[in-house]
């Protein structure tokens, strides 16, 4: 009979670290595999049964975890990445999630908060897995030529499917669940980065030029992702429909 019990990909070069935390992670019921490498872990990516998480490190002897964790969402993995550092500025952080990464911890760190984190994501998976779509829901959003299914994390524009990160598809919901209202950014990077007391203004800016440049048909001239100069931005699922300011 195949083992359920959820597997993680586990990728760290320090060997005691990785080996304490096999150990504890298959105490809970777990099934690790260890790369201490980025090329060995997509070699164990590219076999057949599927990982239900990755704790990924930052430092690796080849490339960085944040370059694999892009590697890996280019590949269209959407696998929930944890990502483990010693690096602890709000740059950091930044830079993991922009990556693709689904959570952020760093070293030192607590055990039991690592294994919370990890089961946070798996129940965020079961739940996203659960839940059957329907335009009626409110997990599919269409506006424009976009369709946006955030139970299963597709998106396409014009007929041609398009790839987002974790973060890019919680922006978007962000944007959609406050459809015509002006959100400052201070309170964006809150609820989505989940970052306090940010000063780098560019980071949303950034992810709205993406998001532009998937979705909008001009991305000079948008109609749907919209800067409001000194206020914040504001989603516009109609263009043409009265918008509340």
């Amino acid at each position: 009979m195949k083992d359920s019990s959820p597997r993680i990909l586990l990728v760290e070069d320090e060997r005691h670290l990785a080996a304490g935390l096999k150990l504890n992670f298959e105490f809970e019921g777990f099934v690790v595999e260890i790369a201490g490498a980025a090329r060995e872990a997509m070699s164990l990516l590219a076999r057949a049964e599927p990982f239900q998480v990755m704790v990924l490190d930052v430092s690796l002897p080849d490339i960085d975890g944040f370059e694999l964790c892009e590697r890996i969402r280019r590949a269209g993995n959407y696998t929930p990445v944890i990502m483990l550092t010693a690096r602890s500025s709000p740059q950091d952080r930044v830079a993991g999630l922009e990556a693709g990464a689904d959570d952020y911890l760093t070293k030192p760190f607590e055990l039991d908060e690592l294994l919370a984190r990890v089961r946070s994501q798996l129940r965020r998976r079961r739940w996203d897995s659960a839940v059957e779509p329907t335009p009626h829901t409110g997990d599919v959003l269409r506006f424009g030529e976009a369709v946006l299914d955030f139970a299963r994390q597709e998106a396409s524009c014009r007929g041609q499917p398009i790839k987002l990160t974790r973060l890019e598809f919680d922006l978007v919901r962000y944007f959609a669940e406050h459809a015509g209202r002006v959100i400052p950014r201070e309170e964006l990077l809150q609820e989505v980065w989940k970052l306090r007391n940010w000063p780098n203004t560019r980071t949303v800016d950034n992810f709205l030029m993406r998001l532009r440049r998937h979705f909008e048909a001009d991305p000079v001239e948008p109609a749907h992702f919209l800067s409001v100069r000194g206020a914040g931005y504001k989603f516009v699922p109609e263009p043409d429909a009265p918008r509340s300011p």
